[in-house]
């Protein structure tokens, strides 16, 4: 018997950093994003050898022990244990034997919240496998907890609602965890027309977020006006997204993606680089109308809206930076399990 699981990454769309408290817990956070058929996989195979082992496919990494109560955590299988010592802890279960094997469609650090993401993937084959009694707001909230507090890895809370809901949807953040999924049920038109618009690059770098989250963490904290003011801005670009969204006025998306390209630079001074801000001239040079970096910041994945027919024209001129464009749909559905 193996059981299965995938759940998609995001691109954020409007808002992305409204999520991180204390700002979400201050203020309240407001996110548009949307998920790609890009994912994160999960097989889990029951053992009855007493063991457990963690695979990272695509890799020689295996990591076999004794099946425990809970385990230490150890350097590159972080999120592996930390689902499981939760799972185990909070189900009151007894030590399980299984081999667990994770793959991912995009290099983790490419700020499409692979980390969240395979998270919510390995929680879901527990979920297939165990048949925990968890609905999709009980799954992304358990993976935010496994990330943010049994690991303290620093972050935000988009992610784990994108890979479990799937979809374009517009998140709101606000105080004591509480997260409010809303749909946009938007005519296939408008989704197909800001399909074909939007381009994707893959810088061909990866960045540590959790550095950049910690700079924009002490900004809120310290009551850093200029940070502060520039998350409120983000906040309203996603509400104006949204509504533009709603209403098919697609002509208006590059606007708001500079506008809130200018704001995210205000929140840490890690968020932009040279080279970044040398693609993202050259992209508008060639016809696109706004972009953004897609997560917190440094690297990583990039976006730009290309009005008319300037896709092409856009791809060539930022190719020479030695990234790569990556195709990509919407999709629809998030975190999906299977057994066979």
């Amino acid at each position: 018997m193996l059981i299965r699981s995938k759940a998609p990454l995001r691109i954020g769309l409007a808002g992305g950093g409204t999520d991180v408290s204390p700002y979400s817990d201050l203020f309240g956070g407001a996110i548009l994003n949307a998920t790609i058929d890009l994912y994160a996989y999960a097989t889990l195979e029951p053992l009855n050898n007493g063991k457990i082992e963690f695979c990272i496919d695509g890799t020689d990494r295996c990591l076999m022990m004794d099946s425990v109560q809970e385990i230490p955590l150890q350097q590159d299988y972080e999120l592996f244990i930390g689902v499981y010592n939760r799972v185990v802890k909070q189900f009151g279960l007894s030590p399980l034997s299984f081999r667990l094997t994770s793959y991912i469609e995009a290099p983790q650090g490419s700020g499409l919240g692979t980390s969240s993401t395979i998270v919510v993937s390995l929680l879901g084959a527990f979920v297939e496998w165990l048949n925990l009694p968890l609905g999709k707001y009980d799954i992304a909230h358990l993976a935010y907890e496994i990330e943010r507090i049994d690991l303290n890895l620093a972050g935000g809370k988009q992610d784990q609602y994108a890979a479990t809901f799937g979809g374009i949807n517009f998140l709101e953040f606000l105080g004591n965890d509480k997260v409010i999924v809303n749909p946009l049920n938007l005519k296939s038109k408008i989704v197909n027309e800001l399909e074909l618009n939007l381009l994707l690059y893959f810088t061909a770098t990866q960045r540590e977020s959790a550095r950049i989250i910690t700079d924009q963490v002490k900004n809120v904290e310290q009551k850093n006006t200029q940070a502060i003011e520039a998350m409120h801005n983000l906040k309203a670009q996603a509400l104006q997204m949204k509504d533009h969204l709603i209403r098919g006025e697609l002509a208006k998306m590059g606007e708001i993606l500079r506008f809130g390209w200018e704001n995210k630079k205000r929140m840490a001074q890690s968020i932009s680089n040279l080279t970044i801000d040398e693609i993202y001239e050259a992209a508008l040079n060639a016809g696109a109308s706004g972009g953004k970096i897609s997560g917190a910041g440094g690297g990583g994945f990039m976006f730009f809206f290309c009005p008319g027919v300037t896709k092409i024209s856009v791809a060539k001129s930022i190719e020479r930076f030695g990234g790569k464009v990556q195709p990509f749909k919407f999709t629809s559905q998030g975190l999906t399990t299977w057994t066979i």
